[in-house]
């Protein structure tokens, strides 16, 4: 079975290809948590191992390094996703490249600059518009009869050109857009549906109106790069007054994926507006990471401020549709990656309770604030409709128990389920 870390950003489609390939495969991936794009893979030991510093990035547990994301996916993927015949293998990389050469050009033509990362010009914006028509037409067509693209199950042919397809259908096709296309709509809405597609994106919103073009984004987008190169003019300049010499900044080559995460304008963070307080928590989080659960809980309260910080309780919702242990730890795994933006000011202990087809997952978090943290910010909100949420009263001995139990990964859930593993928020 495959295993090894995943290079990647938070969002990133390219990397859905190969998570969900290791859903269906029972790939044991690690999606490297301080990964930051711009830096990690812009220093020398990542581009040792990748030298073109682009992610996602996998590199086997014994060492061996793989780019390009359908390269992953395959690598990951099990026979079933792989193709059983030579005929259904050479179908499968038929949609890979239909996938690479007519769906994403078009869709970045036609979704970047809504997100101010490319400039805005009607005739290429009209041209995108009519080769995703093209596209989604072939692919309307060759669904008619078919409930996948190749053979009878899913394969690395839909999962691919689905999340290619990920940014039209999350953006701009609205349902008058994608009305004449009920076969590919309903096709594309089965693979995403799928559990281990669930367990990597989450619950998917189809594009209920097309995003709107603003020019300040591109704007906004054109002042941070200005920013950026004066800054690096600047430090050669002090290199060379200083008689020492500078350092060559790597040109970077993005990908469309990837340039969307570097230049799309920052959103601020809901935190930041909501006061302080007196708890330090990254100081709790090295404490619970070095010290003994004996010493880092009772730091915990010692230090905690009821006043401006709050503790929930989350159960997930559909713990009758959980099947493997792996599968149900991958969607604890993927909803954090997903509040990625969130982690600074929350910490949170989910823990997996049971066994194979019988599980529950539950767990403690702790953020700024004292509303459900979730309904700030619209970037934090793919999954945690999927929880009942619960806030906790700091000063109950019950709360204490909760917390005590979820940070030390002990006991059972509340069918007498026993603790199976844990992950951290942190």
């Amino acid at each position: 079975m495959a295993s090894g870390t995943l290079y990647t950003y938070p969002g990133n489609f390219r990397a859905y290809k190969a998570l969900i390939a290791a859903q269906y495969s029972g790939a044991q991936i690690k999606v490297a948590e301080d990964f930051v794009f711009g830096e990690t893979n812009k220093t020398e030991a990542f581009l040792k191992k990748f030298p073109l510093g682009k992610v996602p990035s996998f590199e086997t547990i014994d060492g061996k390094c793989i780019t390009e994301s359908n390269a992953i996916a395959y690598y990951v993927a099990n026979e079933q996703l792989r193709g059983k015949t030579d005929l259904e293998r050479a179908e499968i990389i038929q949609w890979l490249g239909f996938a690479d050469s007519e769906i994403l050009p078009a869709s970045c033509a036609w979704v970047f600059p809504l997100f101010g990362i490319m400039p805005y010009k009607k005739q290429t914006l009209e041209h995108a518009k009519d080769d995703v028509d093209k596209a989604l037409a072939a692919l309307n067509t060759h669904l008619l009869t078919k409930t996948y693209l190749v053979g009878e199950r899913i394969t690395l042919a839909d999962i691919s050109v689905a999340m290619t397809l990920l940014h039209l259908y999350q953006y701009v096709l609205e349902p008058s857009l994608r009305k004449p296309y009920q076969n590919v709509n309903r096709w594309f809405q089965t693979v995403i549906h799928q559990p281990e597609s669930i367990a990597v994106l989450g619950a998917f919103k189809l594009a209920d109106k097309t995003l709107e073009y603003d020019p300040k984004k591109f704007v906004e987008t054109q002042g941070k790069s200005s920013k950026k190169e004066k800054k690096e003019k600047e430090q050669k300049k002090e290199a060379k007054e200083s008689k020492k010499e500078p350092k060559e900044p790597k040109e970077e080559e993005l990908d469309p994926a990837e340039a969307a995460l570097a230049a799309e304008p920052k959103t601020s963070n809901p935190f930041d507006s909501l006061p302080k307080g007196t708890f330090d928590l990254d100081d709790f989080k090295r404490c619970y990471s070095n010290e003994d659960e004996s010493k880092s809980i009772p730091y915990f309260w010692q230090k905690f401020d009821p006043k401006h910080y709050s503790i929930w309780f989350g159960e997930y919702k559909y713990n009758n549709e959980l099947t493997k242990v792996f599968m149900s730890c991958n969607l604890i795994s993927g909803m954090y990656q997903r509040l990625d933006k969130m982690r600074k000011q929350a910490f949170a202990s989910a823990c997996l309770f049971g066994t194979d087809n019988d599980s529950t997952i539950s767990g403690i978090w702790v953020w700024r604030g004292q509303e459900l943290a979730f309904t700030l910010s619209p970037d934090w909100q793919v999954d945690y409709e999927s929880y009942n949420w619960t806030k906790l009263d700091p000063e109950k001995e019950e709360t204490k128990k909760l917390v005590q139990q979820y940070l030390s990964w002990t006991g059972t859930d509340k069918e007498g389920r026993k603790f199976n593993q844990g992950k951290i928020f942190k």
